[in-house]
C-alpha cells in the first residue's frame, strides 16, 4: 500500500488559489548539552513500567521510551531523532491486515494501550498494601513498628501491646485516610473522564484490534471495584437520601445520549459569519516547546495528489497516473456495499481503541489523538483550545485531510478504503509525521486499475486528547493513538517531591535523639547486668532469680526493654502533629482575604501542604516579567510610520526612567495624564469626524495620536496619509485573528488571537477605521472607512520564536501581490532591500529604540511586491516543501525565507505590557527583607531595563553592570574563544569588587546572608549566559551576581532559566523561590524549593506546576513576610519544645531507673505514657505551631526587616535544639527529684493505712508538676497569649487531674486503684505541684529576661514599640489595604489617564506644559543627516510624548549605553539584508549563512553583524 513518490503539480494561478498556511513549533535551540540533558530526564520520566495489555509486540510507547534514550545521543536538531529506530505504526481501515501483521491465531500482532487512563496512585484492592508499603518507606514508622513487636513480648516487659500500638495505628491511619481523600480526587477525576460520552462508530469491523480481549485479571479488578463501587455508593446513598430525590428528575432529563449533546453545542454559523473564519493561531511569543524535539510539520497543503509509480509502470498506467494530477482526493470506494449496520453511537471514551471513527460535537474535549477527516466547514477547518495541553487559551486552527472531506456520514466511514502510516508516539506537542494512503479509481476509466494516491499528515491535522473543540458543529476523525500513548499523557509530568528544610535537618537531630537512646539503653543494660551478677546484694537472696537466667542475657533483654520504655526520646506523636500543623497553617493561608482576588475568584491556594516553613526562609526570588510583574493586557500605544512618530502615553518604565533622574513622578504623572486625556478627546473628535465608526468604542481606545488622526485626513500631505492608510491596512490584514461580533446597541468587534500583541495589533486597526469583520471563501473581510472590501488571503506563513515574524500573501483589489511582514526589528531589518529607504530606517530604527526605552514592546511591518511569476514560481516550490515526508519544516522554512527578502519598510509599532498593581511596592518590600530578586525574561535588554527602574529593581545610585559576548553569525569563533571573552566579562566585573572568584570566596559567600549594597545591578544576555554557565565560568558568574542588588537575565530560554535558579539554590546553599504565569515557567518554579504560580493570561500551566498559587504579584509580599515568617518561627517553636517536653518525660523515668537496679519498672501508670503525647501536652504546642503571633501582619509588613532571621535560618539552629535538650534534661532532674525528696523524706498514709510512697503513686506526684512545667515552658516561649491559648494550657494541665480522678476510681485501674484520692489529700503533693515548676522554670526565665534586656532581637524591639503605641496607626487599617488595592505611590494607574476630563481647544501647534521648547533635544547631526519633518515631524508639531522621552534618553543615554553599539538605533542603523542567494556582498558587510546560525541555536542578529 506504500505509494511512490510523485512530483506535485502547479495549480497556483489566478485568484481563485486556495489559501495555504505554514507553520512550525515555538523552537529555539540552545546549548546542545542542555536540550540532551533535558532528553535524559524525558527519557527517565517515560521508563515506566509497560502495561500489562502490551503482552506482545508493542506498537506503543514502549519503542519510543527506546528510541529516547537512544535518541538522547543524537543531535537535538535532527528531525528523527525522537523516533529513531522505532518501526512505525500502520492502521487499516476497511482493508484486512496483511498476514506479516497478524499473530498465528490470525489476530492482530500488534498491541495498543488502552484509551482508559488512571493518574490514581491506587486502586480499591491495591490501596491498602501499597499505602502501606509507601508508609513504611519512612525509617521512623518502621522504628515505631519494631516497637509495637517488641510490645508483643512480655519478656521485654509491653504492658499492653494494645495500647501502645495506638499512636502508630492512628498516625497510619490518618496519613491513609489524607492519602485516600487525595487520591479518591483523582480517582473520581479518572472515572469522570473514562466514562465521559464520545460518538463512536459501531456496527463495522475495526481490524487493527481484537474484540472482547480482557484479561482474566482485569475482569477479577473490574468485578472488585463494582463491589467496593457498590458498598461504597451504598454507604454515601444512606447520607444523602434527600439529595438523590431530588436529583432524580435530572436524571431523566439526560435520558437521550443525542440531545444532551445537541443540547448543549453552541449552534452552528453559517460559512458566512464571524464564527467560521477559516485563521490559524501558533504561538506569537518566544516560548520555548515543552519538549526537546523538532518542530512540527506544517499544515498539509497537498490537495491529494497522487505519487507517480514510474518503476516498472507500463504507458498506460502511468498515463493513468498522469491524469490522476486532475482527480480530487477521496477516501470513499463508492463500489463497495455497506451493510447499513454502521452507526454513531455514544460511548465511554476508555472504550475507544486505535483504528476507531469518532465524531466530536463543538465544546466536546478530545478523547484521544484524532486525525481530522471531516469537519462541518465546507473548507475542513476547525477551532481548538489546548490550554490542557500548553496553558495557552487562545484558539488554533486545524484542518480535516483534503482526501476525507467528503467523508459526513456513518455510511461513508463504512465505505472509506485507507491505510495510516504513522509515527511512534512520541512527546512533542507540536510534532507528527504520517502519511494516509489509498487507491482511487479514474472517473473515466472506472474499469481501470485504481491509482495509489497519498496525502501527508502533520500536526494540524491531529485534534490531540485534552484539547476542546470550539467554534466547530462537529469534526470527525479516526483515533490513532489511544491512552499513555496521547501526547498529552506522555507530557504528563510529575512535579518533584519537595521536603522541607527544617524537615531534612529534621532526620539528624532524629538520629542524634536515637544516638542518646541507645546510650541511655547500653547504660540501663550494663547497669541491670551488673546488678544481677552481684551475689552478695539482697537482690540475690530475696528474688527467684532474673528473668534472663544469667546476668548477661537479662542486660540483654533490658536493652531491648529500654528501648520501649525510652521510646518517647524520638516521640512518634512529633510526626503527626506536625501534619497537623501544616495543615492548618495551609488552610490559614487559604483562607486569607488578604491574598484573595476578586477579578478571577482567585484565593492563594497552597498546593503543597508540606512546604510552608520554607517560604518563610526565602533568600532569593526569581521572577518573569511578561503576565508576573506585568499584566500582560496588551495595549497598542505608539507607532512610527514613514519616518513620523505617533502616540501619547506616560508608561511605567518612563516613571522609572525620570525617576532615575530625580524628578517628582507623582506630580509629572498627574500632569501628562492630564494632557493625555485632552489628546484623547481630540483624536475622538477627529475620528467621528473623519468617519463614524460604528465598532469605535471610546474606552477600548488605547492608541492615542490626535496627529495621527490629522494625517490620516490629509491635513499634512497626502503623502503621509497614503502610507497612514496602508500602514493599517497592512495591520488589519497581515494577522491570524478570529474576529466575533458581539450585538447590541452598538455593535462590538472581538478578537481572538494567539497573542495579546496580535489582538492590540488589530484593534487599533478597528478603531483606526480598519476594521477585520471576518473570513469568509480564504478572503478576508475589511470594512475600511465605512466601505466593505474583500482580499483574498493566498498564503499565511505564521509567526513562531524562530522565524520571529509572520508574512500574509494577499491578492489586491488591483490584481497585485502584496506580501505583508510583521516581526522582530532585527530580523524585519535584515530582510529590508539594500540601498532603500536609508533616511527611513534610521529614523525609524530611532523611534523604536525610544519605545524599547519607554518599556514598550516593539513591531517592525514591512511588505513586498510579487510579479504572478514570482509568486507562481515560489507557491510551487512551496507546495513541493510542503509535501516532502522527510525534513519538511526545514525545507518550508527555506523557501518562506527565500521570499521574505527585499522588503520594504512601512513602520513600526509599540505596545505595552502594564506592570501590575502593587509592584514596585512589592519589590521594595521584598528588597528591604533582604530578599534578592532577579528577574529572567525574554524580553530586549533595554524593555528588561527600564521595567527594571520602574519596579524598583534599579534604581539612580546604581552602576549598570552589562555583561555581555557578541556572537558571531558566521560560526568561525569557537567555543573556547567564546569562553574567554566571557571570563573576561566577568573578571572586568569581579575587579569593581576586589574579587577573583576563588573557592576561598565563595565559601565566605556562603555563609554570608547580607544583602548586597545597592550599588551595582547586572545586566545579562541569553547568549551569553549560555556560557557563563558552563562549568568553567560558572563560580564566578555567581560570585559576581551575588554582589550585586540586582540581576536581570534577558532573551533567556526556559532551560535557562532553571540553570540559573539552579546554580544560586546549589551555589549558595540558600533557599530559592521562583514565581510565573506561563508554560515557559514551568522548569524554574520546579526547579526551586517553592513555585508560585500566578493564574494570569498565558494558561494555567504555572499554577498546575507549582506550590502556591496567587492571583498577583503583589500578594507574593503577604504570602512571603507574613505567612511564611510565621510559619517557619512557628513550626521552628514547636519542633524544639516538642522535643523539650518528650526529654522532660523520659529522663524522669530514666532517674527512677538508678533506684531500681534499671529493670525498667514503670515510675507512671501506663496511661499516663499513653496520654502524655496525646493530650496533657501536645495541644498547646500545636496551637503554638499554628496561631502563635510574635507580631501581627500589619507589623510585619511595615517592617519587613524582621524577616531576616528566616533567612539567616536563625530560628531553627543546632544550637538552639541542644539548648532545648539540655535545658530538658535539668527540668526532668527537678521534676523527678523534688517529688522523690518529698516522697521519701516526709511519711504519709492514706486512709486505709497505706503508704502513699508506692511506685504508681510517685509517678503521680511527678506526672503533675511536670506536666505543669511542661505547659508553662510552652506557654514562655508563646509570644501570643490570647483567651484560646491560655484556655488550652488550663484545659490540658486540668486534664492531668480529670484523668486521673476519673480512671483510678474503676478497679480496671488494678494497682493505681483510688490514687486521686489518696494523693490529692497529702499537702506534699500540693507543695511539689508548687515548688517544682518554679525551680524548673527559674533559668529559662532568667536566660531570657537577659537575653531580651541585654541582647534583644529586632523582634523584641519591634513589640516593644507596638506595645508604646507606635504601629497603632497600622492597626486601625483595613485588612486588605496593603494588598487589595495596590499602592498609592505606584505609578500602574492607567496612562490613557480619564477620557472625562474637558477638551483642550489648542491647535496642532498647541504646546504643552511638559515640553520645555528650550530644552528640546536633537540628535546629533553626526549620526545622520536628516531634515526636520523627520526628526520633529510634519513642520514644528508638537508631540509632548515623544519629546518627553527624548529629553529623558539623552539624559541617561550614557549609563544605559556603555557603549554606542548598545542602543537598538546603533544597531539597527547597521543592519543590512542578507540573501543566501546573493554571490556578492558591498564593502564592509558580510554575510551570515541563516542556517548555520539557527542550527547553532543563535540569534541571527547581534551587535557585530557587520564587520568593521
Amino acid at each position: 500500500m506504500d505509494p511512490n513518490k510523485a512530483e506535485d503539480r502547479d495549480d497556483a494561478t489566478g485568484p481563485e488559489l486556495s489559501m495555504q498556511r505554514s507553520r512550525w513549533a515555538t523552537r529555539k535551540l540552545t546549548v546542545k548539552s542542555s536540550a540532551m540533558k533535558r532528553l535524559s530526564l524525558l527519557g527517565k520520566l517515560h521508563d515506566r513500567k509497560a502495561s500489562t495489555e502490551k503482552k506482545r509486540a508493542s506498537g506503543g510507547s514502549e519503542s519510543l521510551r527506546q528510541s529516547q534514550v537512544d535518541g538522547a545521543q543524537e543531535d537535538v536538531a535532527s528531525i528523527n531523532s525522537d523516533s529513531a529506530g522505532a518501526a512505525p505504526r500502520q492502521v487499516y481501515f476497511n482493508i484486512p491486515l496483511p498476514d506479516e501483521l497478524k499473530d498465528q491465531n490470525g489476530n492482530p500482532s500488534t498491541q495498543y494501550p488502552r484509551n482508559k487512563i488512571r493518574t490514581a496512585k491506587y486502586t480499591p484492592l491495591s490501596f491498602v498494601p501499597k499505602n502501606l508499603w509507601f508508609q513504611f518507606h519512612n525509617v521512623a514508622n518502621i522504628f515505631f513498628l519494631f516497637l509495637v513487636i517488641l510490645n508483643i513480648f512480655p519478656i521485654f516487659g509491653g504492658v499492653n501491646p494494645g495500647l501502645n500500638a495506638v499512636p502508630l495505628i492512628f498516625i497510619v491511619c490518618v496519613t491513609a485516610i489524607k492519602d485516600a481523600v487525595e487520591d479518591y480526587r483523582r480517582t473520581i477525576l479518572d472515572i469522570e473522564l473514562n466514562n465521559a460520552p464520545v460518538h463512536r462508530l459501531v456496527g463495522w469491523d475495526n481490524v487493527n484490534v481484537e474484540e472482547d480481549d480482557v484479561s482474566v485479571w482485569r475482569r477479577f479488578k473490574k468485578a472488585n471495584t463494582r463491589v467496593f463501587g457498590a458498598v461504597w455508593h451504598a454507604i454515601s446513598g444512606s447520607w444523602k437520601k434527600e439529595e438523590d430525590v431530588d436529583s432524580k428528575p435530572q436524571k431523566g432529563a439526560h435520558a437521550d445520549p443525542r440531545l444532551s449533546i445537541q443540547t448543549t453545542h453552541t449552534p452552528w454559523d453559517s460559512a458566512g459569519s464571524p464564527r467560521s473564519q477559516r485563521q490559524s493561531f501558533m504561538s506569537a511569543r518566544e516560548d520555548i516547546q515543552m519538549t526537546p524535539v523538532p518542530s512540527p510539520l506544517p499544515k498539509s497543503t497537498n490537495t491529494g495528489l497522487p505519487d507517480l509509480d514510474v518503476d516498472g509502470a507500463s504507458p498506460t498506467h502511468l498515463a493513468n497516473q498522469l491524469a490522476a494530477h486532475d482527480v480530487k482526493g477521496d477516501l470513499v470506494n463508492h463500489n463497495l456495499p455497506i451493510s447499513g449496520k454502521a452507526r454513531f453511537h455514544k460511548d465511554a471514551w476508555k472504550n475507544l481503541v486505535v483504528g476507531d471513527f469518532v465524531r466530536i460535537y463543538n465544546d466536546d474535549e478530545i478523547p484521544a489523538d484524532i486525525i481530522i477527516l471531516a469537519t462541518s466547514a465546507a473548507d475542513g477547518a476547525c477551532y481548538v483550545e489546548t490550554k490542557n495541553l500548553d496553558g495557552e487559551t487562545n484558539l488554533k486552527v486545524r484542518s480535516a485531510l483534503r482526501c476525507g472531506r467528503s467523508i459526513k456520514h456513518a455510511r461513508d466511514c463504512e465505505r472509506a478504503q485507507f491505510v495510516i502510516d504513522s509515527e511512534p508516539p512520541q512527546p512533542n506537542l507540536y510534532k507528527f509525521n504520517g502519511a494516509i494512503n489509498w487507491r482511487q479509481s479514474l472517473p473515466w476509466d472506472e474499469d481501470g486499475e485504481p491509482v495509489s494516491m497519498s496525502e501527508p499528515i502533520s500536526i494540524d491535522n491531529m485534534l490531540l486528547r485534552g484539547c476542546n473543540l470550539r467554534n466547530t458543529e462537529w469534526a470527525l476523525g479516526i483515533v490513532i493513538f489511544t491512552g499513555h500513548d496521547t501526547k498529552i499523557m506522555m507530557n504528563a509530568g510529575i512535579t518533584p517531591s519537595k521536603r522541607a528544610r527544617i524537615a531534612r535537618e529534621l532526620n539528624f537531630n532524629v538520629i542524634c535523639n536515637f544516638g542518646v537512646l541507645l546510650v541511655m539503653c547500653l547504660i540501663a543494660a550494663i547497669a541491670n547486668g551488673i546488678a544481677w551478677a552481684q551475689t552478695d546484694a539482697s537482690l540475690y537472696w530475696f528474688e527467684y532469680g532474673s528473668i534472663g537466667g544469667t546476668p548477661g542475657l537479662t542486660g540483654f533483654i533490658t536493652f531491648w526493654a529500654s528501648i520501649i520504655q525510652f521510646q518517647n526520646l524520638i516521640p512518634i506523636s512529633l510526626y503527626i502533629s506536625l501534619e497537623i500543623v501544616r495543615t492548618l497553617q495551609a488552610y490559614f493561608i487559604y483562607s486569607d482575604l488578604g491574598m484573595y482576588y476578586e477579578p478571577i475568584d482567585q484565593p492563594c491556594i497552597p498546593k503543597s501542604w508540606n512546604i510552608s516553613d520554607d517560604v518563610g526562609q526565602i533568600e532569593y526570588i526569581f521572577s518573569d516579567k511578561t503576565g508576573t510583574l506585568t499584566q500582560n493586557v496588551m495595549e497598542f500605544k505608539k507607532a512610527t510610520i514613514h519616518g513620523q512618530p505617533y502616540g501619547e502615553a506616560y508608561t511605567e518604565a518612563q516613571a522609572g526612567m525620570n525617576k532615575r533622574l530625580g524628578i517628582d513622578v507623582e506630580q509629572e504623572s498627574a500632569q501628562v495624564k492630564a494632557e493625555i486625556a485632552r489628546a484623547k478627546l481630540r483624536a475622538l473628535a477627529g475620528l467621528r469626524e473623519l468617519h463614524d465608526n460604528p465598532y469605535l468604542h471610546d474606552e477600548d481606545l488605547t492608541f492615542i495620536a490626535p496627529d495621527f488622526v490629522d494625517d490620516l485626513a490629509g491635513k499634512h500631505g497626502q503623502e503621509q496619509q497614503k502610507a497612514n492608510e496602508h500602514f493599517m491596512l497592512a495591520l488589519a490584514l497581515c494577522h491570524t485573528v478570529i474576529s466575533e461580533k458581539q450585538l447590541g446597541d452598538k455593535p462590538k468587534m472581538i478578537f481572538k488571537a494567539q497573542s495579546p500583541d496580535e489582538a492590540a495589533l488589530v484593534s487599533t486597526a478597528r478603531d483606526m477605521g480598519f476594521t477585520v469583520l471576518g473570513m469568509h471563501n480564504d478572503m478576508i473581510e475589511l470594512n475600511i472607512m465605512g466601505e466593505d472590501r474583500h482580499y483574498p488571503v493566498l498564503n499565511t506563513i505564521e509567526f513562531n520564536s524562530s522565524r520571529k515574524r509572520m508574512s500574509s500573501i494577499i491578492r489586491m483589489p488591483d490584481g497585485k501581490i502584496m506580501l505583508f511582514c510583521k516581526g522582530a526589528d532585527s530580523v524585519i531589518y535584515s530582510r529590508l532591500k539594500k540601498g532603500e529607504q536609508r533616511e527611513l530606517r534610521l529614523q525609524t530604527a530611532k523611534h523604536l529604540e525610544m519605545f524599547a526605552v519607554e518599556g514598550l514592546r516593539t513591531l517592525c511591518i514591512a511588505q513586498r511586491e510579487l510579479s504572478e511569476q514570482e509568486y507562481i514560481a515560489w507557491r510551487k516550490d512551496h507546495d513541493v516543501a510542503a509535501k516532502a515526508l522527510e525534513n519538511r519544516e526545514e525545507k518550508l522554512e527555506e523557501v518562506a525565507d527565500r521570499i521574505e527578502q527585499d522588503l520594504t519598510l512601512l513602520g513600526g509599532t509599540a505596545i505595552e505590557d502594564r506592570l501590575q498593581d502593587g509592584v514596585p511596592d512589592t519589590i521594595a518590600l521584598l528588597g528591604d527583607a533582604g530578599i534578592k530578586l532577579w528577574v529572567l525574561t525574554g524580553d530586549k535588554v533595554e524593555t528588561a531595563i527600564n521595567i527594571g527602574f520602574s519596579c524598583n529593581l534599579l534604581n539612580n545610585d546604581m552602576d549598570l553592570l552589562r555583561i555581555q559576548v557578541n556572537e558571531d553569525e558566521s560560526g568561525q569563533t569557537s567555543e573556547d574563544d567564546y569562553l574567554q571573552a566571557a571570563e573576561q566579562e566577568l573578571d572586568r566585573g569581579l575587579s569593581n569588587f576586589n574579587m577573583t572568584g576563588s573557592d576561598e570566596e565563595l565559601k565566605k559567600a556562603i555563609h554570608d546572608h547580607e544583602p548586597p549594597a545597592a550599588t551595582h545591578g547586572l545586566v545579562i544576555d541569553g547568549f551569553t549566559l549560555r556560557w557563563v554557565l558552563s562549568d568553567r565560568l560558572k563560580q564566578k558568574f555567581l560570585l559576581l551576581c551575588k554582589q550585586c542588588k540586582s540581576v536581570l537575565c534577558c532573551r533567556v530560554s526556559p532551560a535557562q532559566k532553571a540553570a540559573v535558579v539552579s546554580m544560586v539554590k546549589n551555589g549558595l546553599d540558600v533557599m530559592t523561590l521562583s514565581i510565573g504565569d506561563g508554560a515557559n515557567d514551568v522548569a524554574m518554579i520546579q526547579e526551586a524549593d517553592v513555585g508560585v504560580g500566578i493564574a494570569g493570561e498565558e494558561g494555567r500551566q504555572a499554577v498546575m506546576s507549582s506550590d502556591y498559587a496567587i492571583g498577583q504579584f503583589r500578594f507574593l509580599q503577604r504570602l512571603v513576610l507574613v505567612h511564611g515568617r510565621w510559619s517557619y518561627r512557628r513550626l521552628a517553636e514547636s519542633i524544639s519544645n516538642f522535643f523539650y517536653k518528650n526529654m522532660v518525660w523520659t529522663w524522669s523515668v530514666f532517674w527512677y531507673q538508678a533506684f531500681c537496679n534499671f529493670d525498667i519498672s514503670y515510675i507512671f501508670d501506663y496511661t499516663y505514657i499513653l496520654m502524655f503525647n496525646l493530650f496533657f501536652t501536645s495541644v498547646p504546642v500545636v496551637l503554638m505551631g499554628v496561631l502563635d503571633q510574635d507580631v501581627s501582619d500589619k507589623v510585619a509588613l511595615a517592617v519587613p526587616q524582621l524577616y531576616r532571621r528566616g533567612i539567616e535560618r536563625l530560628e531553627w539552629t543546632q544550637t538552639k535544639f541542644w539548648a532545648y535538650m539540655v535545658d530538658g534534661v535539668y527540668q526532668s532532674i527537678m521534676s523527678f527529684f523534688i517529688p522523690y525528696i518529698v516522697v521519701v523524706l516526709t511519711s504519709s498514709a492514706s486512709g486505709n493505712g497505706l503508704d502513699v510512697a508506692e511506685r504508681t503513686r510517685l509517678g503521680a506526684y511527678i506526672a503533675h508538676p511536670a506536666v505543669f512545667t511542661i505547659n508553662m515552658y510552652i506557654l514562655i516561649n508563646t509570644y501570643r497569649w490570647d483567651w484560646l491559648i491560655l484556655l488550652v494550657v488550663a484545659i490540658s494541665d486540668l486534664f492531668v487531674f480529670f484523668w486521673t480522678g476519673i480512671y483510678t476510681a474503676f478497679t480496671y485501674a488494678g494497682a493505681f486503684y483510688q490514687t486521686a484520692p489518696q494523693v490529692y489529700g497529702e499537702l506534699t503533693f500540693w507543695m511539689t505541684l508548687l515548688v517544682t515548676p518554679m525551680v524548673c522554670l527559674l533559668p529559662r526565665l532568667v536566660v531570657k529576661c537577659i537575653q531580651k534586656q541585654g541582647f534583644p532581637y529586632d523582634v523584641d524591639i519591634i513589640r516593644e514599640q507596638v506595645s508604646l503605641g507606635k504601629f497603632d496607626s497600622l492597626e486601625a487599617e483595613p485588612l486588605v489595604a496593603a494588598s487589595a488595592n495596590g499602592s498609592e505611590g505606584s505609578s500602574s494607574t492607567s496612562s490613557d489617564g480619564t477620557s472625562k476630563t474637558k477638551s483642550s481647544k489648542k491647535g496642532k501647534h498647541a504646546q504643552y506644559a511638559s515640553v520645555d521648547e528650550d530644552r528640546r533635544p536633537i540628535y546629533p547631526p553626526s549620526v545622520a543627516t536628516h531634515n526636520t519633518r523627520t526628526q520633529n515631524g510634519s513642520d514644528d508639531r508638537a508631540r509632548p510624548s515623544y519629546d518627553r522621552i527624548r529629553a529623558s534618553m539623552d539624559r541617561v543615554r550614557p549609563s544605559l549605553e556603555q557603549s554606542n553599539d548598545f542602543t537598538s538605533a546603533a544597531r539597527l542603523s547597521r543592519i543590512e539584508s542578507s540573501h543566501s542567494n546573493h554571490d556578492a556582498t558591498s564593502s564592509g558587510q558580510r554575510r551570515f549563512n541563516l542556517n548555520t546560525v539557527r542550527k547553532r541555536g543563535l540569534s541571527a542578529f547581534s551587535k557585530k553583524s557587520i564587520d568593521p
